[in-house]
């Protein structure tokens, strides 16, 4: 080390400051972005989870931390993309842990999945819909979404008594005028035709 070099980092140490004589002693190029995007907000912000709400309904919030998530080289056609990047997702979860879902609604997914889950408890979804490792993230939690909402769907309740005679009587109004018109047409027929008996 050089006498010139010991004296600028005695002066370094000194000052304690990031800047020497005005000028900014680390390098930012003219393409960064803050001067690319003047106005915008660079730091990075990962928005909290929602709330607790007092509904056992599934809000739609997955953490991702309590999933695992491997990914691998998609199948299919796409060129020399396919074979060098890993965008197919599988993404694995254990119902019967996931506490960021209700007891309810973890009970009716096993039950519905009681054949797709692993002896581990695992259950899996794939997706190597695009050629984006975020697209099909994106996608495959989704599909997760939509499965949990499936489940949460409360079926619908059956008619009342007095719909199913409605539709009872409906039904019997149209059997009798079916009927009714069969017979007028078959009488319009019967009466085209000529006495029998009578010779021509």
């Amino acid at each position: 080390m050089n006498k010139i070099t010991r004296e600028f980092i005695k002066v370094l140490r000194q000052n304690n400051s990031p800047t020497l004589l005005g000028r900014q002693l680390s390098y930012k190029s003219d393409i960064s972005l803050d001067k690319i995007y003047p106005n915008a907000r660079l730091q990075l912000y990962t928005p909290p989870p929602p709330p607790p709400s007092g509904s056992k309904k599934f809000n739609g919030f997955i953490p991702i931390n309590k999933l695992e998530i491997t990914y691998s080289r998609s199948s299919g056609p796409g060129g020399q993309h396919v074979n060098t990047v890993n965008t197919k997702v599988d993404l694995r979860f254990k119902v019967a842990e996931a506490d960021w879902l209700s007891q309810e609604t973890r009970d009716k997914l096993l039950k519905a999945l009681h054949n797709k889950i692993t002896k581990d408890g695992y259950y899996f979804i794939k997706s190597d819909l695009t050629r984006s490792q975020q697209m099909n993230l994106a996608d495959a939690l989704e599909k997760l979404r939509t499965l949990i909402r499936a489940q949460e769907v409360e079926a619908a309740a059956g008619p009342s008594e007095e719909t199913l005679e409605k539709l009872r009587r409906r039904q019997e109004k149209a059997v009798r005028e079916r009927l009714q018109l069969k017979r007028s047409r078959a009488q319009v027929k019967a009466d085209r035709q000529g006495p029998s008996g009578v010779e021509l």
